[in-house]
């Protein structure tokens, strides 16, 4: 490619944003007459074409020239946005802010940074495209909710940069680093279950509350609907469904955490687990035609999991798994981490999945981490299943509870042949 050939590329790139951000505001706009727009999709097109020019002369003029053409643009378009807004009486500021982005990106586009412009276009566009989605979603947070997510990622972005990343304590074996990191990413995949319930589960059906019902805690979603079937009998197939859905859930969640903190164990982890996921939903084919379309309230079943306690009370016991376990490997060896992986998977998956994460980095067998998150998973899934029949009754117990157990056991099975 010459060197005009390739100017006019990164120029086309330029123009083509700016027209994609103006046609999404010519749409929002349409219902304006003409002239009562501040900009129209040529504008939009000119301006990003306008921004690609300066960043191509700042290549050989200097940086300060792009500086002064983006001060330039934004006080004349800031002045007939002034003009506009006064004589329409409206104040919002967003086409403006569109017509900066679009000069800003049309810059980047033209010195090398083409796909990230494009990229940043894209997610404008859409952000420009979904103002009643994003307004209505804020409207359904409360406000609790909103303070708990922002004191977390507060306490996040200032900690986790300035936490060491060591060992500390018995056998090295704790690292607030990685302690850290671990909890928020438990919390926010539990929170983005969390927020999909309250904001859409009760009315989007079983398979929508049941599917982030489980990112959120299944355990919780089995014990609610357990309490549900044995007030109202007429619902046991419904129930039933939102627990298997939210337990098969919890396999998926393990792939995920997995995938994220220990990418390098996932070839071989995922087969067992999808295993145990796909026995667990499998019922739901007989199930599926009393269960359609009926919704499930799961969301005032489920504690908010940003909030600070709750995640504070998670670390605090990952903690004291995660000393737990390099104590009883010392101790008694492979025996003594197996058994503290059924101990704990009676209370939380989660914490266990994580401390075998944490040792990974130790050089801890493969089979010994596969057997471990699986034994962990089948004790908490027999678990759910008592509650399934001692608190929903003997009809939920078979229908939901003998399915978690067989996807247990049968992946404990499959782990021991296959790995030991």
């Amino acid at each position: 490619m010459t060197a005009e050939i390739e100017t006019l590329y990164y120029l086309l790139i330029a123009l083509a944003i700016g027209l994609m951000i103006g046609v999404e505001r010519g749409w929002q706009e349409r219902a304006s007459q003409e002239g009562q727009r501040i900009a129209g999709v040529r504008t939009y097109g000119l301006i990003g074409l306008l921004g690609g020019s300066f960043g191509l002369l700042a290549q050989q003029y200097g940086e300060l020239l792009l500086g002064l053409g983006f001060v330039a643009v934004s006080v004349v378009v800031g002045m007939i946005f002034l003009a506009k807004q006064k004589q329409n009486g409206e104040w919002g500021i967003t086409s403006l802010v569109a017509l900066l982005l679009a000069f800003i990106l049309g810059a980047l586009a033209t010195n090398g940074e083409e796909l990230v412009a494009a990229a940043t276009a894209v997610v404008t566009v859409l952000l420009l495209s979904n103002k009643p989605q994003l307004h209505g979603l804020i409207s359904r947070l409360q406000a609790e909710e909103l303070r708990a997510g922002i004191k977390l990622l507060l306490i996040s972005v200032v900690m986790l940069p300035v936490l060491p990343d060591q060992g500390f304590g018995p056998w090295q074996a704790l690292n607030p680093f990685r302690i850290w990191l671990m909890v928020v990413v438990i919390a926010a995949i539990s929170f983005a279950g969390y927020v999909a319930i309250k904001l859409g589960g009760t009315r989007r059906g079983i398979l929508f509350t049941g599917l982030f019902g489980g990112l959120a805690s299944s355990t919780a979603v089995t014990l609610h609907l357990s309490r549900l079937g044995k007030k109202s009998p007429g619902v046991l197939a419904v129930a039933a469904s939102g627990i298997l859905i939210a337990c098969g859930t919890m396999y998926l969640r393990m792939l995920l955490v997995v995938g994220l903190l220990a990418p390098a164990m996932l070839t071989r982890f995922w087969p067992v687990v999808v295993l145990m996921a796909v026995l667990t939903y499998l019922p739901l084919l007989i199930y599926q035609r009393s269960a359609t379309g009926q919704a499930l309230d799961t969301a005032t079943s489920i504690q908010n999991p940003l909030e600070l306690k709750t995640a504070l009370t998670f670390g605090a016991i990952l903690m004291a798994v995660m000393l737990l376990s390099v104590m009883l490997r010392e101790a008694y060896g492979d025996g003594g981490l197996m058994t503290l992986a059924a101990l704990s998977g009676i209370a939380d998956v989660d914490a266990m999945v994580l401390s075998l994460v944490g040792m990974v980095e130790g050089e801890l067998a493969v089979r010994l981490f596969i057997m471990g998150c699986v034994i962990a998973a089948c004790t908490n899934s027999i678990v759910k299943a008592m509650m399934c029949w001692f608190i929903g009754g003997k009809v939920l117990g078979i229908k939901a509870g003998v399915p978690l157990v067989l996807a247990g056991v049968v992946g404990v099975i499959v782990t021991w042949i296959g790995y030991w």
